[in-house]
């Protein structure tokens, strides 16, 4: 059995179908490299990456300055100067006044304190000023020294700056349930 013979396609034609694919080759990647370039250059994009650093920092810098190893002095002044790197500003210099007397306080408890950061979000940030607000929900584990630990659930809202290190905290305070 023979297979009938296809037929043959003019050499114009062909020549016709493949500028009109290299055409829409060379318009494609034209719109892949505009689309490319319009989202480098966002600013919607780089107010997102700011939001989401905003939010990394102040995660990282609530769990710093609500944990503590009570359990010697050694670690109780490796806590307190991870409470001084979590923050900057009136925070920081009211924490670095303190600093002593906390310590002390600290370690003579004895009391060790964990948290966890639930959820978070920003809730305001102002780039051009370098400021942020953040709310936070926490649960803290406490553990005094020889006693059963507990657990505490706290909402925090925080203020927080930016700095050379990254974003820092300026103020924290506790907001009561049934708070707006």
């Amino acid at each position: 059995m023979t297979l009938p013979a296809l037929p043959t396609v003019p050499a114009a034609v062909r020549g016709a179908v493949a500028w009109a694919v290299a055409a829409a080759i060379v318009v494609f990647c034209a719109f892949a490299g505009w689309s490319y370039r319009q989202a480098r250059t966002d600013e919607s994009l780089a107010y997102a990456k700011a939001r989401d650093a905003v939010l990394a920092d102040g995660r990282q810098n609530i769990v710093r300055l609500n944990s503590i190893d009570g359990s010697d002095a050694q670690h109780v002044q490796a806590g307190l100067r991870q409470w001084l790197a979590a923050t900057t500003g009136p925070l920081h210099d009211e924490m670095a006044r303190t600093n002593a007397k906390s310590g002390s306080s600290l370690q003579q408890a004895g009391t060790s304190a964990r948290c966890t950061v639930t959820d978070a979000a920003v809730t305001e940030l102002d780039t051009r000023s370098g400021t942020a607000r953040l709310i936070a929900t926490v649960q803290v584990a406490v553990t005094p020294r020889g006693g059963a630990p507990t657990t505490d659930r706290k909402r925090f809202e925080a203020g927080l700056a930016r700095t050379s290190e990254g974003w820092r905290l300026t103020a924290i305070n506790a907001v009561p349930v049934g708070a707006g």
